[in-house]
């Protein structure tokens, strides 16, 4: 089986890495905490997109490496929990501060909420547009170029039917990462 998923798809058979510079920055399928305000910002994360901690990495008593990985998975907090309201208050708070040309009812749910698995790399069209302002001031790339990024990463609905159009956030803001560095010359 592996071999047959190694020849037919070999990007997906080994984990849709993303390599720069022969170095892997991540996965197209795992999303990455952003918080500088010239990238992209996620959904929240209750694992914070880290899929291992150090402490899984470090040797036992027997010089052995146990990894055991984090969980992913979502904040188990029932609608009426009032942690859950604290915490999506104080996202927004930081989102509006951070995002000053942006009213709180414009905000798309997704950047307030986690995913299921906690750990996706996607946000909604409507999700990127409402962070084009900072990130073109904070970049100092300009909207348009902002806008083509979006554009260049939007993913269709599964099948032409199946959920929304998508923006993977890990990927674009490679390419933000990747035109600012192109405009420094």
């Amino acid at each position: 089986m592996t071999a047959l998923a190694q020849g037919v798809f070999p990007h997906k058979a080994n984990g849709s890495l993303i390599e720069m510079d022969d170095q892997a920055v991540g996965s197209v399928l795992i999303g990455q905490s952003f918080t500088a305000p010239e990238y992209f910002w996620g959904r929240v994360s209750s694992v914070n997109y880290n899929v291992y901690t150090t402490e899984d990495t470090l040797p036992d008593d027997n010089d052995q490496v146990n990894y055991s990985g984090v969980s992913s998975g979502t904040f188990n907090y029932a609608p009426t929990n009032p942690e859950l309201k604290k915490r999506i208050e104080g996202d927004i708070e930081r989102f509006l501060l951070a995002n000053p040309t942006v009213q709180r009812q414009d905000i798309p749910s997704d950047l307030m909420t986690a995913s299921g698995s906690g750990l996706d790399p996607h946000i909604s069209v409507k999700a990127a547009q409402i962070q084009v302002d900072r990130i073109a001031q904070a970049s100092g790339l300009s909207k348009e170029d902002i806008n083509k990024i979006i554009e260049a990463n939007i993913e269709k609905r599964t099948f032409g039917v199946l959920g929304e159009h998508k923006v993977n956030f890990l990927m674009a803001n490679i390419d933000i990462m990747k035109k600012m560095e192109s405009t420094k010359d």
